[in-house]
């Protein structure tokens, strides 16, 4: 008998609690451990119904779903990994014990790194579901009385696409209600041009978005460092491709929201050989650890090298896509050691997302094998946005 215990309860965890439970053998036991009771995901758009307002909220207990699955569920949360021993503390002091672990997080929001980000400071996010309340009730507030608007990804943020996508939102809604004059918005990024997206851009997505960005009269500073940001104040540092600080910004905002930083989770962070300093794992082709080779990695919590080197720090873009690759990789590739043979199963790492521009949007593909093989692939049009909207209802 194999005991697989994972860790995560959201959108990487679950899947995997249900491919491992179709490949486990009938001996097998499964252990979901998460910090949280129940699975919860918000409309994506905050913003006036831009995306169809309340369409597409998900709440349901996680344990229930599992146990039809003969899978078992603690809300305990994850205090530790202790690998040497095949033992995973649980935040209420006890000890699970596992033949293989699978770390399926999402990573955390690194908020506290720069002064005065997040919910507890001056911006708003949409970073966790419990965060939607607050960002949606403060675009209300502008609403009421518009001003400048500051949107965007801080240095060593991995998520573009859904700053590029809030913007874009933001910008539709308020055209909507006779308001866009009032609100003079600016995007604020740590990538080096418009459209890297966290991959060294594709195909034409720079000349693209700038001139979206030009059409709706969206101004943007590149390659920028967020230094602090005060009650109606960010302060940007803006830099040129060799990293020297060439413009400072001072930006008064009535309403900000920007992606920040991340981390993986605290109980893996400084574990040697399992994770770096920020508590993101190390992964082989198998989403195996190399020093560990019983524990398998999924989702955001990865670590990974970026697309092409920044002068502002920039994570790698991972998209659900991706996640969903990585764990029917890893699925696949704990039944075959269970079975006593070498792991073969490789993850797809091609970056696939849609994003609403408010009408339109934009697709994008990236297949990042080596040349001449890699393939970038984006295509604008409406379509997406019914794609998007389509999916809200749906809940997905």
């Amino acid at each position: 008998m194999a005991h697989i215990v994972i860790i995560g309860g959201g959108t990487g965890g679950l899947p995997m609690a249900y491919e491992m439970a179709e490949l486990a053998r009938p001996e097998d036991r499964i252990t979901v451990v998460s910090d949280r009771a129940r699975f919860a995901v918000r409309a994506p758009s905050p913003w006036g119904g831009a995306q169809g307002g309340g369409h597409g909220d998900v709440d349901f207990p996680i344990a229930q779903n599992l146990e039809k699955k003969g899978v078992a569920f603690t809300a305990a949360g994850a205090q530790r990994v202790h690998p040497q021993r095949n033992q995973l503390q649980l935040g209420d002091g006890s000890l699970l014990d596992y033949d293989f672990l699978v770390i399926a997080t999402g990573p955390r929001p690194a908020f506290d790194e720069i002064e005065g980000l997040g919910p507890d400071g001056y911006t708003q996010s949409l970073c966790h579901a419990d965060h939607l309340t607050g960002c949606s009730r403060a675009w209300q507030q502008l609403v009421a009385d518009p001003g400048p608007i500051v949107v965007g990804a801080v240095q060593g943020a991995s998520c573009f696409a859904p700053a590029y996508e809030s913007v874009f939102l933001m910008e539709a809604d308020l055209r909507r209600r006779g308001l866009r004059e009032h609100a003079p918005v600016t995007f604020v990024t740590s990538e080096p041009y418009i459209g890297h997206l966290g991959v060294g851009g594709m195909a034409d997505s720079r000349p693209m978005l700038e001139c979206a960005m030009r059409e709706r009269n969206i101004a943007w500073i590149a390659n920028a460092r967020v230094t602090r940001v005060e009650q109606a104040m960010m302060h940007v540092s803006e830099h040129d491709e060799t990293g020297k600080a060439v413009n400072q910004h001072a930006l008064p905002f009535r309403y900000s929201m920007m992606m920040p930083p991340f981390r993986g989770i605290d109980a893996v962070a400084g574990v040697d050989g399992l994770a770096n300093r920020r508590g993101f794992i190390f992964v082989d082709e198998y989403q195996r650890n190399p020093a560990y080779p019983n524990i398998y990695a999924a989702c955001a919590t990865l670590a990974s090298p970026t697309e092409s080197s920044t002068s502002v720090p920039t994570g790698s873009h991972k998209t659900a896509y991706m996640i969903e690759s990585m764990v029917s990789a890893a699925a696949k590739n704990i039944r075959e050691q269970i079975d006593g043979r070498s792991p073969s199963y490789n993850a797809v790492w091609n970056p696939v997302c849609l994003a609403d521009l408010g009408g339109p949007g934009l697709a994008f593909i990236v297949q990042q094998q080596p040349e001449p093989r890699k393939v970038n692939w984006l295509a604008e049009g409406d379509w997406v946005h019914m794609s998007r909207c389509t999916a809200c209802d749906a809940g997905n």
